[in-house]
């Protein structure tokens, strides 16, 4: 697939107008695939973010943004459109700057999400907003009561760089149904997803000014200032639990709701049942954009029973699988999306080593530009290793062995985490049995997708707070207010 040549929008959104920083600074964008710097991004300053939440704040108390419904659906209509005009160049900027493959552009990152918009533009007409409840006796009289669903007010909104148009977009779509302003602040190793956005919203849609404000910042402390800000109504956050129970602590400053979808460590169970030769080359999967998804499935559970046959199948699944150049539209596995990143998946993989997991494929970095990982797997994993606990968000799976479904399901369980998982079986009302046991806000089962815009996602435990998608994520940006008068004769 041919990109675009890259044109994206450098500058900050704050009060309609696309700016430079405050003082004038910018900070590089490197392409991870190649460790070229792409080009440089508007540096976002306090006084700037401070800006942004003014305008955010008086968007939402001056205006009947909130309101007005219809106008709402147009404007996110709008807004979709202008990523149809602009997907080859989003699509360019996410394979680019997050080293996104192409051949996953259409799934994950680009098309279906620009996509997503659609559903966002019906909400807020479809919706019921206000409904009448059943009368009550009270004093002698019937009480009428009014159930009422108001926009929460202004919206903090802090995105991570693995999917960062795909989440760009789910932040910005219920924050616009609902009625809510909003200052969102993109991860600083994938700027542009956010401020192409911007110049979308500022040239192509009649959203108005201060209703959405987007800072990029090489500084992570001018983000906390959202969760901090007593003007800020909901914070929401998409990122790792380390960095989710700090957003949570500042917000808990102001008393302010926390939205979180955090990190998992998920399990895929594959039963005494199921096809081993159909079912575990999938494995492989794990590595899909360098295994940076919270969801993806990093500790797959064979039966002790079958285990030497499970092993072979998926080392040779590991040794099969194909990644580099993002741009090939035979990878599905680009680099990690920062030095950084790499390191710490290369410091994980030395750990599981030293623990005593036997590495059967992989576990280095190959030679050349690009901070890519070679695809890990992992076998005789113990539940209690940390490569079997820990969110490695890298290209690396764990084999654990079980005795029976019980020990499955413990091991399943044994997590901080409980955001995904699957379950295969050559039944299917017995592999929802299992499924049904085993602690996680998503789960498929031989092989099915629940991933869609109408499903809300979001985790157990430390995988998170609250639900993203669908109607439930929708409602997570709104306050509910009961109002009641006395039925008059």
């Amino acid at each position: 697939m041919a990109l675009e040549a890259l044109a994206p929008e450098t500058r900050n959104l704050i009060g309609g107008q696309l700016v430079e920083a405050s003082n004038g600074s910018r900070f590089d964008n490197i392409n991870p695939a190649t460790e070229e710097v792409l080009g440089s991004t508007a540096d976002g300053t306090k006084d700037d973010m401070e800006a942004a939440l003014a305008s955010a704040r008086n968007a939402f108390d001056a205006t009947d943004w909130s309101e007005n419904h219809a106008f709402r659906s147009r404007c996110i209509q709008q807004l979709y459109e202008g990523m149809l005009e602009e997907k080859e160049q989003l699509r360019s900027i996410v394979v680019n700057e997050a080293g996104a493959c192409t051949s996953l552009t259409g799934f994950m990152h680009v098309d279906d999400p620009i996509e997503m918009m659609r559903y966002w533009a019906d909400l807020p007409t479809r919706y019921e907003f206000e409904s009448e409840l059943s009368n009550i006796p009270f004093g002698g009289a019937q009480q009428r009561r009014f159930q009422r669903r108001e926009a929460v007010g202004v919206v903090g909104a802090i995105t991570p760089w693995n999917v960062p148009l795909y989440l760009n977009i789910a932040k910005l779509g219920p924050v616009l149904a609902s009625g809510c302003t909003t200052v969102l602040k993109p991860a600083p190793d994938t700027p542009w997803s956010g401020t192409h956005l911007g110049k979308i919203i500022a040239e192509k849609t009649d959203i108005p000014e201060g209703v959405v404000n987007i800072v990029a910042s090489s500084d992570h402390l001018v983000g906390e200032v959202l969760s901090s800000d007593p003007r800020v109504d909901l914070v929401t956050f998409t990122g790792s639990t380390a960095t989710g129970r700090r957003v949570m602590a500042c917000a808990s400053e102001t008393v302010k709701k926390a939205f979180l979808e955090l990190g998992g460590k998920s399990a895929s169970v594959v039963l005494e049942d199921a096809n081993l030769e159909a079912v575990l080359p999938g494995a492989a999967m794990t590595c899909v954009h360098g295994g940076q998804g919270c969801a993806i499935t990093t500790r797959w559970l064979v039966p002790r029973s079958r285990y030497d046959e499970a092993v072979q199948i998926m080392t040779a699944a590991f040794e099969g699988w194909n990644y580099g150049d993002p741009t090939n539209p035979a990878n599905l596995q680009g680099p990690q999306i920062s030095r950084l990143q790499q390191e710490r998946v290369l410091e994980y993989i030395e750990i599981g080593k030293q623990e005593g997991a036997r590495c059967v494929a992989g576990g280095g970095k190959p030679e050349g530009k690009g901070f890519f990982v070679e695809p890990t797997l992992f076998v005789d994993v113990e539940p209690g290793m940390r490569i079997a606990q820990e969110e490695i968000f890298g290209p690396v799976c764990c084999v654990l062995p079980y005795d029976d479904e019980d020990h499955a399901v413990a091991i399943a369980n044994d997590s901080i985490y409980g955001l995904s998982g699957a379950v295969h079986s050559g039944d299917d009302e017995h592999g929802l049995a299992v499924a049904r046991r085993i602690r996680t806000g998503t789960i498929a089962v031989n092989g099915g997708m629940w991933f869609h815009v109408d499903t809300p996602f979001g985790g157990y435990g430390q995988s998170g707070i609250g639900r993203e998608n669908g109607v439930m994520g929708f409602e997570e940006h709104l306050e509910t207010k009961i109002m009641a008068l006395p039925v008059r004769r």
